[in-house]
């Protein structure tokens, strides 16, 4: 590589390394305005002596290094899906690394979407609580503006969703120097505690994490679900991976994020064995007065940052999940020209919005929001390691005993965190947990009652071929121009098809049965994406494979199938639709009467499959069938 190559491509890290702190690392980059806090809360019981504050300290800088460091950035990363990352590619990695142990795909499916439903429940928590915290740090300076808290934080969350339409990529603009800007902050305001008590680095000692997880019996257990706030936004991080790509995260990860958290929580530590009762706000209680409404202002606009990760994060799963078949088509607009993992989905955008509103209005405080906060992510983490065993035992074929080791090091380590959380459910954990109940049953119902729609369909289906070679004998009259026919089961007779030489008499001159296949791959190269065979008489089959992370654009696609000699004018060719109407009244379905009426609901609303594929709108004809189900 050239001197000026060289440049350029570090100059290129340089810059989505600057983008990637204004999207990834938001989330868990504003854990200290909370975490320590929750964490020593009085309530827990444990005095604030110095051995304490050392071992819980202790306790967080070792859940970062193992969880956050070792779990995610070394290992999980290393299981990307062609560069996709979040629970969705991970699943599919999975499923196709034991595509010769077909036993484990239906619980692996299962776990899967529990762990892709409760990353919503987090997507929701963590705009809340991160607004919220830092908006609250407005009452340090006078208790006058706490009737106001709520409403500021409100506005804050409305605006930001508003904004989301703008792309991942301007937001990453406008908040990548910011976010630079307060991880210097957080290093410099740790650093300044730090001097205050030196000693206070005796707690990167793991012994004192031990001692103090060991001597407080079952209060100890309570405290570890306080600690896991400071690791949340992991999975938000190895989910947002596709959008920068694993470097620019690894970089920004131990350059920059770790060192600057590290730093904070240890002058918090230092702050709280000097003042034991700056407890109640220790983050603030840090800083010198004079930076303390500047740091109000820059907390906030982090906190909003620490929204657009689990955002973003939300974005990449759910289109993940519409390509895999677990959701039904929505509107998916890409928002950047040159990085294809940007997008913005409009309906998730505003329903997360809806239940973020509630959680803050309904819960009204940090604090409180703590108590829901958690459970959806130490779950989803769990849900992770498991994946990844599969990954690294029957993808990469490491020996079992590594694979057993390494993943069931991390489970235990997840086991004891989702445990703790536990215990918060009555608090308010149930909040993101109804959230992923509402998400599973939503995806698995769509998920089963589609299998159940095209096993219909195919029931009452009539071959292609055997169709096609009765036709012949006696021709219908042929008509010029291209009938595109698309079905999703290429050896069935398109309903369609059967409905235009019913009422209109006619066939066109050139048929094409067209089959677009989902692949367990994020991305399917354009050399690889066609694949066409001549049926004769005018008539022939073509496939398109996308991958789950690639945009499903036909008449980009059909340009393709030229160089396959089935070349395509827009101007005389029509694509026949057929659009199913599902009607629930059958009592073999094997679904409950609700979820067959749910079905159909989501049937009724799913994207319109011309909009989907990006149809021409003026050559697109659609015919109907009711199916019952």
């Amino acid at each position: 590589m050239t001197t000026s190559g060289a440049s350029a491509s570090q100059s290129s890290k340089a810059a989505l390394t600057l983008l990637a702190l204004g999207v990834v690392f938001g989330d868990i980059g504003t854990s200290p305005l909370y975490a320590m806090k929750e964490t020593f809360a009085p309530g827990h019981g444990i005095p604030l002596d110095p051995e304490n504050i050392l071992g819980g300290l202790s306790t967080i800088f070792w859940s970062l290094m193992i969880v956050v460091s070792l779990k995610y950035v070394v290992l999980i990363m290393r299981a990307d899906n062609r560069g996709e990352g979040g629970i969705m590619a991970l699943l599919a990695l999975a499923s196709s690394a034991i595509k010769d142990h077909p036993e484990w795909r239906t619980p692996l499916t299962l776990i899967g979407v529990f762990g892709a439903s409760l990353f919503y429940g987090d997507a929701v928590l963590t705009p809340a609580i991160s607004v919220l915290s830092a908006v609250e740090g407005l009452e340090v300076g006078t208790s006058a503006f706490k009737p106001y808290v709520v409403p500021i934080a409100v506005v804050v969350i409305v605006v930001l969703f508003a904004f989301q339409s703008r792309g991942t990529a301007v937001v990453g603009r406008l908040f990548g120097p910011v976010t630079l800007v307060w991880f210097l902050a957080l290093g410099a305001a740790g650093a300044y505690g730090i001097a205050q008590y030196p000693g206070i680095l005796k707690a990167l000692n793991p012994l004192y994490a031990l001692s103090f997880l060991s001597s407080h019996a079952a209060t100890s257990f309570v405290v570890l679900g306080a600690v896991v706030l400071a690791v949340t936004g992991a999975e938000a991080l190895y989910a947002d991976m596709g959008h920068f790509g694993k470097g620019a995260v690894r970089i920004g990860w131990f350059g920059l994020a770790a060192p600057a958290l590290v730093l904070n929580y240890f002058g918090q530590g230092a702050l709280l064995i000097l003042r034991p009762e700056a407890v109640q706000n220790p983050f603030f209680l840090l800083l010198p007065g004079w930076a303390l409404y500047p740091m109000v202002a820059l907390a906030t606009v982090a906190t909003v940052i620490a929204s657009q990760a689990t955002i973003s994060g939300a974005y990449s799963i759910t289109k993940q999940a519409i390509q895999l078949g677990f959701l039904p088509r929505m509107a998916v607009v890409q928002t950047s020209a040159h990085e294809r993992g940007q997008i913005y989905i409009p309906l998730i955008n505003w329903l997360l919005l809806a239940a973020v509103l509630a959680a803050v209005i309904g819960f009204g405080s940090s604090s409180r929001l703590a108590s829901a906060y958690g459970v959806a992510v130490t779950a989803t983490m769990l849900v992770d390691t498991l994946l990844t065993f599969f990954v690294i035992r029957y993808l990469w074929r490491y020996p079992f005993w590594l694979c057993l080791f390494a993943t069931g090091f991390f489970v235990v380590v997840d086991i004891a965190f989702f445990s703790a959380t536990l215990l918060k459910v009555v608090d308010g954990g149930w909040f993101p947990l109804a959230i992923g109940a509402i998400v599973f049953t939503v995806m698995m119902t769509w998920r089963q009652g589609r299998s159940i729609l095209f096993k219909r369909l195919h029931a009452s289906s009539v071959p292609l071929k055997p169709f096609l070679d009765s036709l012949f004998i006696e021709p219908p009259q042929r008509v010029p121009g291209t009938a595109v026919f698309l079905t999703a089961t290429p050896d069935a007779t398109p309903h369609a098809l059967l409905h235009n030489l019913n009422h209109n008499k006619v066939l066109h001159e050139r048929v094409v049965f067209l089959t677009a296949e989902v692949t367990e791959e994020p991305w399917v190269s354009f050399d690889k994406r066609v694949a066409v065979v001549k049926l004769g008489h005018g008539c022939w089959r073509m496939k398109v494979h996308y991958g789950f992370m690639n945009d499903p654009d036909m008449a980009q696609t059909l340009a393709i199938a030229g160089t396959l000699g089935l070349e395509f004018d827009m101007m005389s060719t029509s694509f026949f639709l057929s659009r199913e109407t599902v009607v629930p009244v059958s009592a073999e379905s094997g679904m409950a009467p609700w979820r067959e009426k749910l079905f159909a609901m989501m049937a009724r609303n799913a994207g319109n499959a011309a909009d989907y594929f990006k149809l021409p709108t003026n050559r697109v004809i659609e015919l109907g069938t009711k199916v019952e189900i």
